[in-house]
């Protein structure tokens, strides 16, 4: 059955709006944000100067916030340089406790050995330096009668690398040296100045150890203070280890120092080195891996939480300046008491009334903060660009920053948008 062809409907044309029936129906709808936005910006103009000042507490509070987790991070990577700098990426191996019994049923040290030493270098990939350490103890004569209790430490030409001592006069003993078993040593820096008055004087100087007599080549330190805290002390002296073997009569050692070629390498590492050791000697001995990832993380941890106190006391200074938004926004409201009226008469909602305060207040946090990270981030920067000194700069903090300037802003602008909102619109237009 064929259908009969039906007119198509004309499409119904929209009758235009005059302006004032434009401008009724804008009053009835919804205000837009874009409007709100340029409410509040006309408000600014209108009480310039107030607003500033206002806005002053929040340029201050949100660059202290940046300044202060800067200098946060700049103690935080200058005190885990100081430790990194006793030995970067360093392994010590040291023995505890543990003997071994011989056929006649005595028993003696488990201590480790070079072939240890060795057999973790065949075994273990990314070892860039090692040093073996023979201790010994004697007192050494300098000439005139004067004697001096002196610790006396066999290692390998690779220890200054491993240890990353500082030479302050002469030279380290090479590996020349070793080979050729020459009688000569390197004496800490507080040792040298004890003896003969400063670093420069030492180097040529002759000690005896053990009766025989060894030439002073080099004077060193170490790269920070460890304060007695490490195997070297304020009478030590450095010799080349094949030669402290003669003394000792033995080849074992005390420690084994490992250098790895980068961080990433040294706690998988420190597990293998323990491994292959213990696997060498008897179950009973105690070996510990030592090195300085963990005293690293500890700080770190320590550090940023001291960042994070230290922040959250410059956070204070944004609350005081948020009481001072809250007092300006109530005293805004007060002058604006009439246009709130009109507005309201208009057909404006108190959602929307409350919505412009609310604005307002945000904004000006916001604009103060972002003014206050940007001075806060340019000083450091500035630091890093024109000088030498490198200063880290963390996106956190201006992200703390702005974040804490919004959350004052809509805190301390509740109060005033709500009394704005709840006004009664008769009372209002009779305000003078």
């Amino acid at each position: 059955m064929a259908t009969a062809n039906l007119p198509k409907p004309e499409p119904q044309v929209k009758p235009r709006l005059t302006s004032f029936e434009r401008t009724l129906q804008s009053a009835r709808s919804t205000m837009m944000f874009s409007e709100i936005v340029r409410l509040a910006i006309d408000s600014f103009k209108a009480s310039k100067v107030r607003f500033l000042l206002t806005m002053l507490g929040m340029i201050i509070g949100s660059a202290s916030i940046i300044l202060v987790y800067t200098l946060g991070l700049t103690g935080r990577d200058y005190a885990l340089n100081l430790i990194s700098s006793i030995g970067p990426n360093m392994i010590e191996m040291q023995y505890n406790g543990g003997t071994t019994v011989g056929p006649d049923n005595t028993s003696s040290p488990d201590f480790m050995t070079r072939d240890d030493m060795q057999a973790v270098i065949e075994q273990v990939p990314g070892i860039v330096a090692s040093s073996p350490m023979l201790e010994d103890h004697d007192r050494v004569s300098i000439g005139g009668g004067i004697v001096k209790d002196t610790m006396i430490l066999g290692v390998s030409p690779q220890y200054k690398q491993v240890r990353n001592l500082v030479v302050r006069s002469g030279r380290f003993f090479d590996d020349q040296d070793a080979v050729t078993h020459a009688k000569v040593a390197v004496i800490v820096l507080s040792f040298a100045k004890e003896l003969f008055g400063s670093a420069q004087s030492a180097v040529g100087r002759s000690v005896s150890i053990h009766g025989i007599p060894f030439t002073i080549i080099g004077v060193f330190e170490e790269s920070i203070e460890t304060f007695g805290q490490s195997e070297i002390s304020d009478q030590t002296i450095l010799i080349p280890y094949p030669v402290a073997r003669y003394f000792t009569g033995t080849d074992t050692v005390k420690q084994i120092f490992f250098t790895m070629k980068n961080s990433n390498m040294v706690i998988p590492a420190s597990a293998k080195i323990l491994e292959i050791i213990k696997g060498r000697h008897r179950p009973t001995s105690v070996y510990t891996a030592f090195n300085l990832t963990q005293i690293l993380s500890v700080m770190a941890r320590i550090a940023n939480m001291l960042t994070i106190v230290l922040t959250l006391a410059a956070a204070i200074t944004l609350i005081v300046s948020g009481v001072g938004i809250m007092n300006s926004m109530l005293a805004n409201v007060q002058s604006r008491l009439r246009e709130i009226g009109i507005r309201k008469a208009l057909g404006a909602t108190s959602h929307e009334i409350r919505l412009q305060f609310l604005t307002e207040a945000v904004f000006l946090s916001l604009s103060g903060g972002l003014i206050g990270t940007v001075l806060g981030l340019a000083l450091p920067l500035s630091v890093s660009l024109l000088t030498p000194f490198k200063i880290p700069v963390s996106i956190w903090s201006a992200i703390i920053a702005l974040g804490t300037s919004m959350l004052v802003g809509v805190l301390f602008g509740t109060l005033p948008a709500n009394r704005a909102a709840r006004l009664d619109p008769v009372q209002t237009l009779k305000y003078e």
